[in-house]
């Protein structure tokens, strides 16, 4: 995914698709919880522990940090 060989998880995957669904069909990032439910993680910790991971893979862009979701820009 980057210069530095790494690379996202399987279920990070799955994250970045429904954003990108979600973007297509709703014009507007999924919710932290939105995200949990598509993907089958309960907690939003654990939602957003992945998704700093994809921001720092450059995988998505993040405007807000309080907690929602809308705020998830797909990156490049």
């Amino acid at each position: 995914m980057n210069i530095r060989g790494d690379h996202l998880t399987e279920r990070e995957e799955r994250i970045l698709n429904c954003i990108r669904d979600s973007i297509a069909e709703l014009g507007e990032a999924p919710s932290i919880r939105e995200i949990g439910r598509s993907v089958g993680l309960s907690s939003s910790a654990s939602v957003v522990y992945h998704l700093d991971q994809m921001e720092r893979l450059g995988a998505i862009r993040r405007t807000e940090r309080d907690g929602h979701g809308k705020g998830i820009a797909l990156g490049q």
